[in-house]
């Protein structure tokens, strides 16, 4: 399989190529936050274990893994417009189902369509960016990536205002579903029709620095996921609180992250990689201490901040570690770290559940602190 590049656009193109990609990156972060307040309804709608939704989740996981290299060679040889198609609508779609389905039978085809329409539509989105970058001709992406994060936090709080208001998770799920539809009908002019080949592996197995740079992604992309997953299960059954007040942890750890991802160029430039990445994992950790060490559940709104704070610039100090390295080529390198960030973020929450169902769910969170400890640590001794 060969890498692919978006064809590069036209003059003419890239004014709505740009607005075009900002709505494909909101368009993810919303989705991610229609199914955050799911997660507790489908838990306890279907009577489901720990272990039994950390399954589950995996169907979402598998869904995603298996879309991407799908969706990047259904890009090549279509064009993109018929994979955001194919994406968006497995992002909608299923949405309203797994709002109102209590069999698991059910559940898990639906997460696994509800995957594979995410990881779709990111790979295309990200072929977009990339070519859309080119064409303007000035760095892009961090701002790109920067709306997915605000996606996230605006689609986290206006589902929690919705629940706090007495609309039902059905309702609310449904006006996700439309602010998707009206997105993507306003993105579709702009989307690009082909995409092309270059030459290069698209996954080679990292090895030495870059496995080492991978491992710390999973980690990242994995106290992510565990947040976007499990956090308002937390909140609503160790803490006690409401549907409404749930989605705030979420909503929380997104403020933070976007905040930090947008002055992210500025931070690292003024603290430096190293520093960066040291004080980035201890700020987590001492994030998810604090959500779990603290009984009050404001506490945990806090941890989850500081969560969020710390791990918003981690990963782009890692891709630029993976580009700087020697020890491979930065064009094999760089898919091999994504690929293992995002088996991070999409498998590293059904894992969590099977720790809480052998454990608990703090013990889970715990656990990830102590992985986080590990980030730090190794920030002090990676040549970045």
């Amino acid at each position: 399989m060969q890498i692919l590049a978006a064809t590069e656009p036209r003059a003419s193109q890239t004014r709505d190529g740009v607005w075009s990609t900002r709505l494909l990156f909101l368009i993810v972060g919303i989705g991610t936050a229609a199914w955050a307040p799911l997660v507790p309804h489908v838990k306890a709608q279907a009577g489901l274990s720990e272990a039994q939704l950390g399954l589950l989740l995996l169907c979402l996981g598998i869904g995603s893994i298996a879309a991407m290299p799908l969706a990047g060679a259904a890009a090549a040889r279509f064009g993109l417009r018929p994979v955001v198609l194919f994406g968006t609508s497995a992002i909608a779609l299923p949405l309203p189902i797994l709002a109102n389905v209590d069999s698991a039978w059910l559940l898990a085809p639906c997460l696994l369509l509800f995957g594979a329409g995410m990881g779709a539509v990111d790979c295309a989105m990200n072929l977009q960016a990339v070519a859309v970058e080119k064409a303007r001709g000035r760095p892009m992406m961090s701002g790109f990536h920067g709306l997915y994060s605000l996606g996230s936090l605006v689609g986290a709080l206006a589902a929690g205002a919705l629940l706090f208001t007495g609309l039902g998770i059905g309702t609310t799920t449904l006006l996700a579903v439309a602010a998707i539809a009206v997105m993507f009908a306003a993105s579709w002019p702009g989307i690009l029709a082909r995409a092309a080949t270059a030459g290069g592996p698209a996954f080679a197995l990292p090895r030495g620095i870059v496995l080492v740079i991978g491992i710390l992604c999973c980690i990242t992309f994995l106290t992510e996921g565990s947040v976007l997953d499990w956090s308002a299960v937390f909140l609503s059954q160790d803490r006690g609180v409401d549907a409404a007040r749930a989605t705030l942890g979420y909503a929380a750890f997104s403020v933070t992250m976007t905040a930090g991802r947008l002055a992210g160029d500025g931070i690292v430039a003024w603290l430096g990689r190293r520093r960066v990445l040291v004080l980035g994992g201890l700020c987590a950790a001492a994030g998810l201490a604090l959500t779990v060490l603290v009984p009050a559940w404001e506490a945990a709104l806090a941890g989850y901040a500081l969560v969020g704070a710390g791990c918003a610039n981690i990963v782009p100090v890692l891709f630029t570690a993976a580009g700087r390295q020697t020890a491979m080529p930065p064009s094999v390198a760089v898919p091999a770290v994504t690929t293992f960030g995002y088996t991070g973020v999409l498998a590293g929450p059904a894992l969590i559940g099977f720790v809480a169902q052998g454990t608990s769910l703090p013990t889970a969170f715990l656990t990830v602190a102590v992985l986080l400890v590990g980030v730090a640590g190794a920030g002090r001794v990676l040549r970045l």
